[in-house]
């Protein structure tokens, strides 16, 4: 009933909405240039009539007749609206609101966001009060100093306040505007006192006394033209006037050294010694000063990160101890120890959102493996599926037995990622998997791991898994900081992520969707992200940085430079939730790429989470098991498959519905997957997709297999402009590869290609070889001018 009723409430609601005036282009271009040059207009007016007003102040009043002549810059109409303005209206505060005007035009031309318009509005008209009450005061009568308003609101204050009372609000006025715009407080007036002091004190230290020389005046007439010419000169030289002067010298500012031997101490002033200053990166240095650090999230300023209330909150959620359960699962436990004669020392019991961990110390001389040899006999005791033991527990001394609850909880997404462990992490690729046992969110970062494997039996977690990892990442970065590359295989688990293909995906140039479905695709998308990665391994290189960390760093400081072909590069995560379809379907053609992008990739910002519901060794192969060293495992149906996933048993005595086991090569962690449904995916996306994107999704590099061949490109009036260039290049070069081409000409990947292809068709460079760059069929430029100019003849 209640939905009913919302809905009839937004029907009649929407019946009385407000027609949209929301603007073309177009329309946005002419009412911004309206509105700038009206207010331009109006500032020549007001500028002018501070000249001017004598003058025209007796025609004024007979507008709009057109007769008498205005000396005002923009005639009768400009000298009546700055008399309305300035005379009648604020005075020569009268000019912010012209510029207030201006500032719109440029706001509604340029599309800029109207929030901060309306600020400016309401603290340009404030002020535009408060200057003319200021200068209205010092105002005897009306006049274009403070306006009609100034000058009368002064004398509405003064007859209550006095001119003391006017002053003191005048003054609260001013403290307001500091404390709310310019965010003054009172420790910032406090510090400028104190510098201020500072400087002054400093002054009058560095006016040390400087050296007197006093002369004899009972001199010769020889002494005395030396002392005149020494006055009159004013230098400050060591002159041997041998007159036995009296010196007073000035107190050192730095170490002193006495002459202990004379009687009138003379102390040295040693001049202290600069460090010469080094200069680096001049250039960076000034471009950081002028406009700052290069800002990757600049095309998309406005992008809204989506709110934690799109994710749902449950009812379930948070931990319930059922202390009847606790006390009826810790007897069955000692109970069934005691059967075998092991005596317990004490029990502990951590209660998780699924699992209960039970940590027992055995007495003195009970032997581990006798416990671990129990625990099908303590599930049969508790009646409870999945007893895991651990014995021992590392860094404790301690076993532990873990028992699911009869009632498990649900943990949301929303309760993970509005944690403060997620909120304040600076990881480069923040992940919330779940909560471990002791109700603790799990976060790790994909850039160290650096790659996850996934696999579990049908049905126990894997997708939802898959979309708790994209969901953390979206929460987390901006669309210029990630780039997903998503395959599916199965075609309906992540076709809800194509809202955000302009925003968050990445594809082949060619490609008509962003999600890759055909096995084919996966094959031509995986050679291309390895040719992604030589290109960023390339741009590493030349920038002489280790890591991608280091590289985009250094870009954002402005010490590389975009016309060298350099670029802020977005890390890469490629998921792939059915990987044994694409082994079983082509195999090498997919193990090959994905265990060298494995091998190579960490470095350069390209990450793969692969996900199977088929853990065997002939699809989880010695390969890929190598170079994943973070791997999750949920439920699985033997011990086989758990040791091929972990290299360890465990995940055949999970319970399911997203209980998992995470290792990263030492450890293993129990853990309860955070649950996200299809219906917050969907608002999620719906509200990313909603605001403004990229032109397209991010471009992999164009990549041609071997069974595509470039003979239709052979027509000689089709080949590119810089052809005959490029050949040139690639000669001298002796390396026939489109990455050199971007480099040398300034071009993008997609035309350097196409040159390539050229080339090969013509026959300079050999065929394509996988990463490797082509053979140069020519070894000097003398024999390549032979060839083309025999081709154009």
């Amino acid at each position: 009933m209640a939905k009913k009723t919302g809905t009839k409430k937004e029907t009649s609601a929407s019946k009385f909405k407000l027609p949209s005036f929301k603007l073309s282009s177009q329309q946005k271009l002419i009412f911004g240039s309206l509105f700038m040059l009206l207010g331009a207009l109006m500032f020549i007016s007001f500028l002018s009539y501070l000249f001017t007003n004598k003058i025209d102040q007796s025609i004024v009043n007979e507008f709009p007749n057109r007769t008498p002549e205005a000396q005002n810059w923009t005639s009768l109409l400009g000298a009546w609206i700055s008399d309305i303005f300035i005379t009648k209206g604020f005075g020569i505060a009268a000019f912010i609101i012209a510029g207030l005007i201006i500032l719109t035009g440029i706001y509604i031309a340029l599309d800029i966001n109207k929030s901060k318009l309306r600020s400016h509005w309401i603290w340009g008209l404030l002020t535009v009060v408060w200057l003319s009450t200021f200068f209205g005061f010092f105002a005897h009568h009306i006049g274009f100093l403070g306006g009609v308003i100034g000058y009368e609101s002064n004398q509405l204050l003064q007859d209550y306040t006095g001119k003391i009372g006017t002053v003191f609000i005048l003054l609260f006025g001013l403290i307001v505007f500091a404390a709310i715009k310019l965010k003054f407080t009172a420790e910032t007036f406090v510090n400028w006192f104190k510098r201020s002091k500072r400087a002054i004190s400093e002054d009058f230290k560095n006016n040390e006394e400087e050296t007197v020389v006093a002369f004899d005046n009972n001199l010769s007439d020889e002494a005395q033209q030396i002392k005149e010419a020494y006055l009159k000169n004013n230098t400050e030289e060591d002159t041997n006037f041998d007159l036995e002067p009296e010196i007073k010298v000035a107190k050192p500012k730095t170490e002193t050294a006495k002459n202990e031997g004379n009687d009138n101490e003379l102390s040295i002033e040693i001049e202290a010694i600069k460090e010469e200053t080094s200069e680096t990166d001049n250039l960076a240095s000034k471009l950081v000063e002028d406009f700052g650090q290069f800002d990757p999230t600049l095309e998309l300023s406005n992008f809204k990160f989506p709110p934690i209330d799109l994710l749902k909150k449950y009812d379930t959620e948070g931990i319930t101890i059922n202390q009847d359960e606790l006390e009826e699962n810790k007897n069955k436990i000692v109970e069934t120890l005691s059967n075998y004669k092991i005596g317990i020392d004490s029990i502990k019991a951590t209660i998780g959102p699924t699992v209960t961990l039970y940590e027992i110390v055995p007495e003195a001389g009970v032997r581990i493996s006798k416990i671990k040899n129990l625990e099908d006999d303590i599930a049969l005791s508790l009646s409870a599926l999945g007893i895991r033991i651990i014995a021992p527990i590392p860094g404790k001394g301690t076993i532990g037995i873990e028992v699911p609850n009869k009632k498990p909880t649900i943990v949301s997404m929303r309760s993970v990622i509005a944690s403060q462990k997620f909120q304040k992490s600076d990881m480069a690729l923040p992940i919330a998997l779940g909560k471990t046992i002791s109700n603790e969110t799990f976060v790790v970062d994909l850039a160290k791991m650096p790659h996850m494997l996934m696999a579990g039996a049908t049905g126990q977690g894997k997708s939802v898994g898959l979309n708790a990892v994209l969901t953390s990442l979206i929460y987390k970065k901006h669309p210029a900081e990630v780039k997903f590359v998503l395959v599916d295989p199965k075609k309906v688990e992540l076709t809800l992520y194509n809202k955000i293909e302009r925003h968050y995906l990445a594809k082949l140039p060619d490609s008509e969707e962003a999600i890759i479905t055909d096995n084919n695709k996966v094959i031509n998308t995986l050679n291309s992200l390895c040719i992604e990665m030589d290109n960023r391994y390339e741009m590493l290189k030349n920038a002489s940085c280790r890591n991608i960390a280091e590289y985009n760093a250094k870009f954002k400081a402005r010490k590389l430079n975009p016309n060298d072909g350099h670029a802020f590069l977005p890390y890469i995560v490629l998921v792939v939730d059915e990987f044994a379809d694409l082994i079983m379907t082509a195999g090498k053609e997919v193990e090959t790429p994905i265990a060298r992008l494995a091998q190579l990739a960490r470095a350069i910002g390209i990450h793969l989470i692969i996900a199977t519901q088929r853990p065997s060794v002939n699809v989880i192969t010695g390969i890929i098991k190598a170079n994943f060293p973070a791997r999750i495992a949920f439920r699985v149906t033997s011990k086989i498959d758990s040791r091929t996933i972990l290299d360890n048993s465990g995940a055949d005595q999970l319970i399911g519905r997203g209980d998992m086991l995470f290792t990263q090569g030492n450890d293993m962690i129990r853990l309860q997957c955070a649950f996200v449904d299809t219906p917050e995916i969907e608002e999620i996306t719906d509200f990313i997709g909603s605001q403004k994107a990229y032109p397209d999704a991010h471009l992999l590099p164009e990549y041609v297999g071997e069974e595509s061949g470039t003979s239709l490109d052979i027509d000689i009036a089709d080949r590119d402009q810089l052809f005959r260039e490029a050949a040139e290049i690639i000669v001298t070069a002796q390396q026939g590869s489109a990455s050199l081409l971007q480099r040398k000409l300034k071009l993008g990947y997609n035309r350097a290609g196409r040159i390539i292809d050229q080339l090969e068709a013509a026959g300079i460079v050999g065929p394509f070889e996988g990463s490797k760059a082509r053979q140069v069929l020519f070894t000097d430029l003398a024999s390549l001018h032979q060839f083309l100019d025999n081709e154009t003849a």
